[in-house]
């Protein structure tokens, strides 16, 4: 099997499309790249003190580089005449001209430096603040390791594009522009002949940037791939280890580098051809000039120190048009990181609040299920089909299912984890959608079965949803949560710094720090997803009496595996395939449903149930 990848030939389709098409297709990509090089000249805007400053220092500097020639030319003159106190002034002058130009250039590079990094901090606050306006949606959706890679590698090429390579290209441009005009001044014939190359260079350029723009592109894509691959191994290191799998992971792994790598080669290759070609071209006319000029030097129809400055301006010119390739890498590079990054920033989030919403007004936490259907973005089949539920506050609900029954789907419909595709959830007899998502969200709190923890401290992971608790606060969740024990035997008790996920604790102390975090939040309705399934009998009965007083006046759903966790639920509601197909008490349900029997029996592990007197809570269309 052959594992390269398929690459950007365009030249190669040239056969197969035809040239009328394939120019089509040029002159749409140089569209685009052009539309993108100028939304990226956007984020300049707030620099634009800075930018003209830099053209400034850049402008100053071009025009000490120009005078250089000229003096070298006047200099040559006064060794031909014998006049040796000229030439000391015009030596002087020129050491004194390349000193500005020194301060000139390095005062130019602080000032483009402090652009570059300016426009990264700004794009890249946007893109995160972006992300994080996103729905969950999107991110079921994607690899982090591709998400990251816009936000660090692509960034990095625009940074550098904006900050160096943008006033880089212009600076070449106005130096060949000042050069041109010099040479024309001094010599109109002589710039002529040298001159002739340039329309060549224009359209190898040209050339040039349609084909690199594509192939640049499809290297950022592997880039992303590859750091999307290096991203899962990492995090799946345990699982990794525990198959033993680390040879068939080094494989893909490699396949991915390799695709990156041949890739990364096409585009070397173009890059290799044409920037040479592009600096080999105006070679062209130096030979021409070295020709031409000598012989009218020889014939007196043009002074040595003429030549010199001539040819001094020649040569000052091949240093910008032999680094148009390198500059124009940099803009296509820029354009192809640019078109990923816009494609994120323009993907507009789907779960989306009316300007000016309200905060979710008080209440005591009933919850409301009004015909609610979902079906997932690119699914075939409905998550939840018409669920109507009502759960009045301070009620427990159990809900319990087989596998992708729609239990977790139903819970995460409350804090607006996802948008009902059709029909209503009302929180306190308000629109989950009429309200803003910040107090919506800070009305509930979940607690899952793979809690996640951060990089930081123990107590900061606790106060979470509430940066301001108190110390004494941060410990009654934890007791609460059957917590505060192993947090104190921990070396730095509270301020332990634990891992990334938390994966320096157990999985049971994972979920009870995840229930303090819940707890402290002091929400009106507590989700727990499978909260206990990590801990042990033992904790979980210490967890249990925990949680049936912290659920006291609190609208609880919980969705458990556990006859024990189950017995805390007023009411249970069994689901099958999206749908509410019975509800009732642990006893009535195990007589009249058969799919809850089945599942008590197959799927429940054999303890003692506490039979709890049921709730009425409204079930509509079984």
């Amino acid at each position: 099997m052959d594992k390269r990848p398929e690459r950007i030939h365009l030249h190669a389709r040239f056969l197969t499309q035809g040239p009328e098409r394939l120019l089509h297709h040029d002159n749409t990509t140089l569209c685009k790249a052009l539309a993108i090089f100028f939304r990226l000249i956007g984020f300049l805007r707030p620099y634009r003190v800075g930018v003209i400053w830099s053209f400034v220092l850049a402008s100053l500097a071009i025009v000490a580089t120009v005078s250089i020639p000229w003096l070298t030319g006047a200099a040559v003159n006064q060794i031909d005449s014998g006049d040796k106190s000229s030439l000391v002034k015009i030596a002087i002058a020129i050491g004194g001209v390349s000193i500005v130009r020194l301060g000139l250039t390095v005062g130019r590079r602080i000032v483009a430096g402090r652009i570059s990094l300016g426009v990264e901090f700004d794009l890249r606050n946007r893109l995160y603040g972006h992300l994080q306006g996103l729905e969950l949606g999107f991110f079921d959706r994607q690899q982090t390791g591709q998400l990251m890679s816009r936000a660090t590698v692509d960034l990095q090429s625009v940074r550098f594009f904006l900050g160096y390579g943008l006033i880089f290209l212009i600076q070449s441009a106005l130096t060949l522009v000042i050069g041109a005009t010099a040479m024309f001044i001094l010599n109109p014939k002589l710039a002529a002949i040298s001159l002739l190359p340039v329309p060549a260079v224009v359209l190898v350029a040209r050339r040039y940037g349609i084909k690199a723009r594509p192939a640049l592109q499809e290297v950022q894509q592997r880039i992303a791939e590859l750091t999307a691959d290096a991203q899962e191994n990492v995090s799946g290191v345990r699982v990794v280890k525990a198959f033993a799998r680390e040879e068939r992971q080094a494989e893909r792994f490699r396949h991915t580098v390799t695709r990156v790598f041949d890739q990364s080669m096409y585009s070397t290759k173009l890059r290799a051809f044409y920037n040479p070609l592009i600096g080999f071209l105006p070679s062209l006319g130096l030979v021409a000039i070295l020709y031409v000029g000598g012989r009218d030097v020889v014939n007196g129809s043009l002074t040595l120190g003429g030549f010199t400055a001539f040819y001094a301006y020649l040569l000052m010119m091949l240093g910008p048009m032999r680094t148009l390739g390198v500059a124009l890498g940099m803009a296509q590079r820029a354009a192809a990181s640019g078109a990923r990054i816009f494609e994120l920033l323009d993907r507009e989030p789907r779960l989306v609040t009316p300007a000016g919403a309200p905060d979710l007004v008080a209440g005591a936490g009933r919850v409301e299920f009004r015909d609610v259907s979902l079906i997932y973005e690119g699914a075939t089949e409905n998550a939840l089909t018409n669920i109507d539920l009502t759960v009045q506050a301070g009620t427990t609900v159990a809900l319990v299912g087989t596998t992708a029954s729609g239990k977790t789907t139903l819970s995460s419909l409350i804090p607006r984890l996802y948008d009902a595709t059709s029909g209503t959830v009302l929180v306190d007899g308000v629109d989950v959608r009429e309200v803003s998502i910040p107090s919506l969200r800070n009305s509930v709190a979940l607690v899952t079965d793979d809690p996640f923890l951060f990089s930081e401290t123990v107590a900061e992971n606790i106060t979470y949803a509430r940066p301001d608790a108190s110390v004494e606060e941060i410990e009654i969740a934890a007791r609460r949560a059957q917590a505060h024990d192993f947090i104190e035997a921990l070396p730095e008790g509270y301020n332990t710094l634990i891992g990334e996920r938390g994966l320096t604790l157990s999985g049971g102390q994972r979920q009870r720090l995840a229930i303090a975090r819940a707890l402290i939040a002091d929400p009106r309705i507590l989700i727990l997803d499978d909260a206990t399934s990590s801990v042990d009998a033992s904790t979980e009965h210490e967890i249990k009496e925990a949680l049936r007083a912290v659920m006291e006046g609190r609208t609880t759903f919980i969705i458990a595996h556990r006859l024990s966790t189950i017995s805390l639920a007023d009411v249970i509601v069994v689901l099958e395939r999206g749908r509410v197909v019975a509800h009732g008490s642990h006893d009535d349900l195990a007589r009249e449903s058969e799919l809850y029997a089945a599942i008590v029996e197959k799927g429940l592990p054999d303890q003692v149930f506490l039979t709890r007197k049921p709730v009425e809570t409204e079930v509509v269309g079984l």
